[in-house]
């Protein structure tokens, strides 16, 4: 009988497990936590949610969701579809629904749900759930690998599934000790940096409108930019376009004395032309109105005051005394409003863009091609993805790669 040990029961590692027990049931697995529960950082994702997947059906577009890692995981996703993902859920008892922004939760809205098809697989099931169990180190020994434990015996195994994570999110047990053991055993990391953050900025006027959204809002920093919703916060700017830009920026370095300079465009579906066309417009119907309140037709009134203010013009004047070149200012302030960020803060998912290098795994199976037998899944490889379903069901999609094909190569 085979002996196989998967670190780390997030995600990744629950889903190697049940393939594992799905394709090879007389295996013996070993799925080491050192929580004292399983998918912890799934249980919190999505706000307690649990945003499984994405509801986007064509797998091409998914992948252009992964700033790091999209052409890795092609053969995977492929394998493994977030449609697959949807279907295995809903076939061991949790409904999922798509919401309208294409986003997936249970039914229940209660990530518990999630894990709790797991937990019911492996109560069931042969496979020993060492809980509050730590590894200390991993190494090879003929025809298989030792894993040292904090306390107890050492186990010995004949293949093992790194499932650790990143670092984000520490409190849930990802400390970053994954990256120890790859190291260990030949691997190389690459840098780390934290991804899906919102921005802190140097600006305290934010806190005044904090709450205040926007469906499709331009954010830029530093050559890139996405497009989509945000808000601001009493501390900066959050958001799904915010969470995307900081991934693509997450390799940055910015704090107060060196500032990320954003910018963000509230109509980047009109030019600059068209803008302030759009403004003459609304000054001709507004008729005596004052500019503020010809503005606030635009904007919302509160941010249209913060501008007022941060241009130095009395919104209480009409039109023809403002201007055209003062109007000309306010549309390149709505056309890319000046913030700098100056800290990171933490967004709906949080994590790590970085991790083992991706040239040092096999993209069909999961396995090392440094160290046979050694399989890696999920967020402790150079993979991070947009919020919205992506980064589970890149753990989903990699988990059930390497369950696959360390049971069958174990066989």
């Amino acid at each position: 009988m085979h002996r196989i040990a998967i670190v780390g029961g997030g995600a990744a590692g629950m889903m190697a497990a049940a393939t594992i027990l799905e394709t090879a049931p007389e295996t013996e697995l070993f799925l080491v936590e050192r929580n004292d529960g399983l998918g912890k950082k799934v249980i919190i994702s999505g706000g307690g949610r649990c945003n499984v997947t994405t509801g986007i059906q064509d797998v091409r577009t998914v992948l252009t969701k992964y700033p790091r890692g999209g052409k890795f995981l092609s053969k995977a996703m492929y394998r493994f579809s977030p449609a697959d993902v949807y279907e295995w859920f809903e076939s061991r008892g949790v409904p999922l629904k798509i919401e309208e922004d294409l986003r997936v939760f249970p039914q229940s809205n209660n990530g518990r749900d999630i894990v709790g098809v797991f937990e019911r697989l492996f109560v069931s099931s042969r496979v020993h759930v060492l809980l509050t169990h730590s590894v200390e180190s991993i190494v090879t020994r003929e025809n298989g690998f030792r894993l040292s434990m904090k306390h107890g015996s050492p186990l010995d195994v004949d293949g093992v599934i790194l499932t650790t994570g990143g670092q984000a999110y520490r409190h849930t047990g990802s400390t970053g000790d994954g990256y120890a053991f790859a190291m260990q055993l030949g691997h190389s990391i690459t840098k780390l940096a934290p991804s899906l953050n919102a921005f802190y900025t140097r600006e305290t006027w934010p806190a005044d409108v904090s709450g205040l959204s926007f469906e499709k809002a331009e954010l830029r920093a530093r050559g890139k930019k996405f497009a989509g919703p945000f808000l601001f916060t009493h501390k900066g700017l959050s958001g799904p376009a915010v969470f995307a830009l900081s991934s693509q920026v997450a390799f940055e370095h910015y704090d107060t004395h060196e500032p990320l300079q954003l910018e963000v465009d509230l109509f980047p579906d009109e030019t600059r032309e068209e803008l302030f066309r759009h403004i003459e417009q609304a000054i001709i119907q507004g008729g005596q109105k004052s500019s503020l309140n010809i503005l606030a037709t635009m904007i919302p009134k509160s941010l249209a005051e913060i501008m007022f203010g941060l241009l130095s013009l009395d919104g209480s004047l009409h039109a023809v005394e403002i201007g055209k070149r003062n109007f000309l200012r306010i549309v390149e302030w709505i056309k890319g409003i000046p913030l700098e960020a100056v800290g990171r803060g933490a967004g709906d998912e949080f994590v790590t863009a970085g991790g083992v290098s991706l040239d040092e795994v096999d993209p069909s199976t999961m396995e090392s091609k440094i160290c046979p037998g050694l399989y890696f899944a999920g967020e402790i490889l150079d993979i991070d993805g947009y919020t919205g379903g992506f980064n589970l069901q890149a753990s989903w999609a990699t988990g059930r790669s390497a369950g696959l094909h360390i049971a069958i190569s174990l066989r």
